[in-house]
């Protein structure tokens, strides 16, 4: 299995990367995630993920091996492809994926393209405990913060913001500061809106 690639970045695109390795260039599938983390240096290091398949042998990388853990376990799940990982990567914060399912927020998880609600269930319920375990998780952290950006999402709502645009934008608040109040976040979402 190939864990690791170290090279010269030859083509960067939002989807694959294209790495040369002392003369041989690999093709590698990557998320917006990731894309977005690339430095702009030509050295680059992608942690990979290899699928076999009958007909083809795909490489997936990631910046970082956290996001790669959470791929791995996404694509464990029965209805959950490498695609559908990666669209999932692509479209939130591996951090947000993780604390989605920690919290058991289907709803985030239901906001992804292509994720319907008994998918998004089954990805809670089949994750859930090895999210906690994995990457040593509080319940009660988890729950409480998801508590809170549902509170401030509500108040946002009522007046009169977009809840896509004010989801994203509470979750931007969340990953700067996890422990924001209600207030906080509201405020702090008020500021930004």
């Amino acid at each position: 299995m190939i864990t690791h690639l170290s090279g010269r970045l030859i083509e960067k695109t939002p989807t694959y990367v294209v790495i040369d390795c002392n003369g041989v260039g690999y093709f590698v599938n990557i998320s917006l995630h990731t894309f977005s983390s690339l430095p702009e240096t030509e050295g680059l290091r992608l942690y990979t993920h290899l699928q076999v398949k009958e007909d083809s042998h795909t490489l997936y990388g990631f910046v970082d091996k956290m996001e790669r853990e959470i791929f791995r376990l996404l694509i464990s799940v029965s209805g959950i492809g490498s695609n559908i990982a990666r669209t999932m990567l692509s479209s939130l914060h591996p951090d947000q994926i993780k604390q989605a399912i920690a919290s058991g927020d289907v709803a985030t998880i239901q906001s992804i393209k292509g994720i319907g609600a008994k998918t998004a269930q089954r990805v809670i319920l089949d994750l859930k405990d090895k999210i906690l375990k994995v990457f040593d998780i509080d319940v009660e952290s988890a729950v409480s913060s998801n508590t809170s950006k549902e509170e401030a999402l509500s108040a946002l709502e009522t007046l009169g913001f977009a809840r896509k645009q004010a989801e994203k934008v509470c979750g931007n608040i969340l990953k700067e500061m996890p422990d924001a109040t209600v207030e906080t976040i509201i405020k702090e979402a008020l500021k930004k809106l």
